[in-house]
């Protein structure tokens, strides 16, 4: 609600409280249109763990299935920044005819002590083998001041869900262990992971990366259905709506290890890679349940 309604409604109240003989009057259906909700809500996580028997799995019709279980979840504190560091989720206007968006803006985490740790089993059910992948696990993962804008498309005819996705992450590790989570003794393992916003010469510049926006360059996910019947799960990022460029992105991988008793010495080093720069300009990926 507008200040100034606000402070009509508390001064007609109080006239009328004193005996006065201006009354209560309704509000005309002008100043209720010009009323908007701009409010948000500021939150943090504190002493966060998620762990248990939980399963997620997707099957197709055919019967073959992809799995993860046993998810652990966890995430360390900035006792100094708890209050002053929160996530932000609020609802901004974007003007003219465009819809408003609901933005989830993440910590800035300028002290990087906010790091997640994940692990999750996985495994494939397809053609009458049941196979046992081992397991996924993410350690030290820290985002800084990325955010997530959701908002209805703005070309007409088309439904779901459009979306901007600005993203800054460092991993300290990203594991494939096949003998389980517990077991180093083989694995494939990605260290010192990088990702965020980057110069046109490679250079990473501490910043996110706007992998899409929701007004110049918006995301969708959504359902479509093709001449023939057949549906889709549909995830893409349009193209440019403006003169500018797609922003540049950038990863670093510091080093590459993969460690088995198969290997001569027990361990191939494969040392760093890198992609200095990167641009969406567009994607369209479908995803059928089924043949």
């Amino acid at each position: 609600m507008r200040a100034s309604t606000l402070r009509a409604l508390m001064a007609a109240a109080l006239a009328s409280a004193a005996g006065h003989a201006t009354a209560l009057q309704p509000l005309a259906d002008t100043e209720l249109a010009a009323v908007r909700g701009a409010d948000g809500l500021a939150f943090n996580l504190q002493n966060f763990s998620l762990s248990g028997p939980l399963t997620l799995t997707y099957t197709n019709p055919s019967g073959s299935s992809l799995w993860f279980s046993n998810l652990s979840l966890s995430r360390s504190d900035d006792p100094d920044a708890t209050f002053s560091d929160p996530y932000l989720l609020k609802v901004a206007s974007r003007g003219g005819n465009l819809a408003d968006v609901i933005r989830l803006s993440e910590p800035l985490n300028a002290n990087g002590l906010l790091k997640w740790q994940f692990a999750a089993d996985w495994g494939i059910n397809a053609d009458g083998i049941d196979f046992h992948g081992g397991a996924l696990v993410v350690q030290d993962l820290v985002t800084r001041g990325g955010s997530l804008t959701l908002t209805t498309p703005a070309t007409p005819g088309v439904e779901g869900i459009a979306f901007g996705l600005a993203l800054r992450a460092d991993i300290g590790n990203l594991l494939l262990r096949p003998r389980g989570r517990d077991d180093a003794s083989e694995q494939w393992q990605l260290s010192g992971i990088h990702l965020g916003a980057a110069s046109d010469s490679g250079v990473l510049l501490g910043a996110p990366w706007a992998i899409a926006d929701a007004t110049t360059q918006p995301g969708i996910i959504n359902a479509v259905t093709d001449a023939n019947g057949v549906s889709s799960l549909h995830i893409g990022i349009g193209w440019p709506t403006t003169a500018a460029a797609s922003p540049i992105g950038g990863l670093a991988i510091d080093n590459i290890v993969f460690k088995s008793d198969a290997l001569p010495g027990g361990m191939l080093d494969l040392g760093s890679s890198r992609i200095g720069t990167m641009q969406i300009q567009y994607l369209d990926i479908k995803l059928r349940a089924g043949l």
